[in-house]
């Protein structure tokens, strides 16, 4: 983390990805060890009302459409540009952005295309993944730096000041 900037961007995304493909390698052990146990011959049904197999096999094609997801979400990710934001532009998918609200907390945000909610410790900084159709993405979208806005949550109304767009 970089005290005068806030967290740096490629490490931010660098950091993400790698979370990213941590949960698919998980997501595919799971999905296969699962797909294994639907088909296996000790699987087979013992009487009429023994789901077990086919139960596993919706839980395996459940997995197969996560693996999917993470994939389709990793291509996303890996895409976007770690350079910096330009100063002139709004924010878009790709801004690193650093709130500050009325008590003088800052915190800091990736707008990503994909896997919103995930928390991202760096060093000692935190950052949250957003998307633009959360709330808080609806909200920063097109604002600029030194813009202020403001967000009714379900534990209050935030009111922020945007102070750093990288």
């Amino acid at each position: 983390m970089n005290e005068r900037s806030g967290p740096i961007k490629p490490q931010v995304l660098e950091a993400l990805c790698a979370r990213v493909r941590d949960d698919l390698e998980a997501v595919r052990r799971s999905q296969q060890a699962t797909q294994d146990g639907a088909t296996h011959s000790e699987a087979r049904a013992e009487h009429a009302k023994d789901t077990r197999a086919t139960e596993s096999s919706y839980l395996a094609r459940g997995l197969a459409e996560r693996v999917e997801a993470l994939e389709a979400q990793l291509a996303l990710l890996v895409g976007l540009s770690a350079d910096a934001h330009p100063e002139s532009a709004p924010i878009s998918v790709g801004a690193l952005i650093t709130l500050e609200d009325d008590d003088g907390v800052e915190a800091h945000y990736l707008l990503a295309p994909a896997g919103g909610g995930v928390r991202l410790t760096l060093g000692d900084a935190v950052v949250q993944t957003i998307t633009a159709t959360s709330p808080l993405g609806r909200a920063l979208v097109d604002r600029f730096e030194g813009d202020e806005i403001e967000l009714e949550r379900p534990r209050g109304r935030l009111t922020a000041s945007v102070v750093r767009v990288a």
